[in-house]
């Protein structure tokens, strides 16, 4: 089979950003999150606090081992079987969210899983990035990485369109739930869980893996390790690569925190209730799967650079818009704006990523490229956690994010992609 031409391969790749997307969206930004905030912890503004400390924490451990799995994994060969595990377990501990009763005793069940299934989705997505550009035909690097983000916002749209009409709007709830104990919205992380495995296994049928290079797990973990030391001690013979992560580590630090507290400060700041959230979620996966899948053309058109510097520069100023309005129409139109600049801008670092990276160290690279987007992970929602500590202001606390976008968008143009 070859990986270049096979639609079916091209599919399966795809479709399993339509998978896992139910993580962030499900999870992480629009229902439990929310749900945290306001029904498990003592107050929204200590679970909006220990909510973001949680996400640092995995930020952090996905740092430090992404890089040593995609080194290992290069060395191995094969990087589905990683893939297969990091999606089962991070599949499971999201359908184990169920047991977070809408009490504080259930905190550290419900951040414990959270930070487990976050560390499994993002490891997760250092193989399957890796193999962009073994599936995709030459020249379209580009518009295969922004179909897949395309296809991950159509996921997760889909995901958020069944959680409300399935589980949110019904009154009395379907299958039996009891509302009062919240088992509509603790029915959700399942559905998210369920999604993730299902909609995984077109990739592992249809597109093929790199041949296993015969060495046993050990002789890779010592190889692997090795030669990630050495990559990173001559970091510097590849120079773009490394002005790109850094101005990557701190743009994407900003878009993390924003995925991560934006349904948060939607429900709190502007009172809007579990299903208005959704429909907020829903509304702007729409608008940010059109922008990914309509710019992914203009990713191999113009190149990677412009489109990220476009696309984050947007970001950064309707951010500031949607952090001074008040009145919650005008909260919803910007809101649409800024979902059009989102995918793009993940797209098409991804797309870069994929260009510029030696192609026998791929995986590791997309381990460091991990490491770009955790190493300062944990300062993002850590700054926004202590500001609002402080001010007890969501809008403070949001405001935090502005200056990793801006600091990323000036360290880019630094960056030339003809390495």
């Amino acid at each position: 089979m070859n990986q270049k031409t096979d639609k079916r391969a091209i599919w399966g790749w795809c479709l399993y950003d339509w998978a896992n997307s139910a993580f962030p969206t499900l999870i992480s930004t629009f229902v439990f999150a929310t749900y945290f905030t306001q029904a498990v912890a003592e107050t929204p503004e200590q679970g909006t606090s220990q909510w973001g400390y949680a996400t640092s924490i995995a930020a952090l451990i996905v740092a430090f081992s992404a890089p040593i799995l995609g080194a290992v994994s290069d060395k191995a060969g094969r990087r589905k079987p990683w893939l297969f595990v990091l999606t089962g377990i991070g599949a499971t501990a999201t359908a184990a969210l169920w047991w977070t009763l809408p009490d504080a005793s259930a905190v550290p069940l419900a951040l414990g899983l959270m930070v487990l299934g976050t560390i499994c989705f993002e490891l997760g997505m250092v193989f399957y990035n890796a193999m962009l550009p073994d599936v995709a035909p030459d020249g379209m690097t580009g518009r295969i990485s922004g179909w897949g983000w395309g296809l991950g916002y159509g996921g997760g749209l889909a995901a958020l369109a069944i959680s409300l009409v399935v589980f949110v709007q019904p009154d009395p709830a379907w299958f039996g739930l009891d509302k009062n104990s919240s088992e509509h919205i603790r029915a959700i992380p399942v559905l998210a869980g369920v999604w993730m495995a299902l909609f995984a296994i077109p990739l592992f049928l249809w597109t093929p893996d790199r041949q296993d290079t015969g060495i046993s797990a050990g002789t890779a973990i010592r190889e692997g390790i090795s030669t990630l030391i050495g990559t990173i001690r001559h970091l510097g013979r590849y120079r773009q690569v490394l002005r790109f992560l850094i101005a990557r580590m701190f743009y994407t630090d900003g878009l993390n925190t924003l995925f991560a507290f934006g349904g948060i400060f939607a429900a709190v700041s502007f009172g809007m209730e579990s299903d208005e959230v959704l429909m907020f979620g829903l509304a702007l996966n729409v608008t940010a799967g059109l922008g990914a899948a309509g710019f992914a053309f203009l990713d191999d058109k113009w190149g990677p650079k412009p489109v990220i510097t476009l696309s984050v520069g947007a970001i950064a100023v309707i951010g500031i818009a949607m952090l001074m309005v008040t009145d919650k129409s005008v909260f919803w139109a910007l809101g649409m704006g800024l979902g059009l600049f989102l995918g793009p801008s993940q797209a098409a670092s991804r797309s870069m990523m994929a260009r510029i990276a030696p192609a026998a160290l791929r995986t590791e690279f997309f381990g460091l490229y991990a490491l770009s987007g955790k190493a300062t992970a944990f300062l993002g929602p850590a700054l926004l956690a202590v500001v609002i500590d402080i001010t007890d202001s969501q809008r403070i606390g949001m405001a935090t994010i502005i200056p990793f976008l801006i600091l990323g968008l000036i360290l880019l143009q630094w960056v030339r992609e003809d390495t």
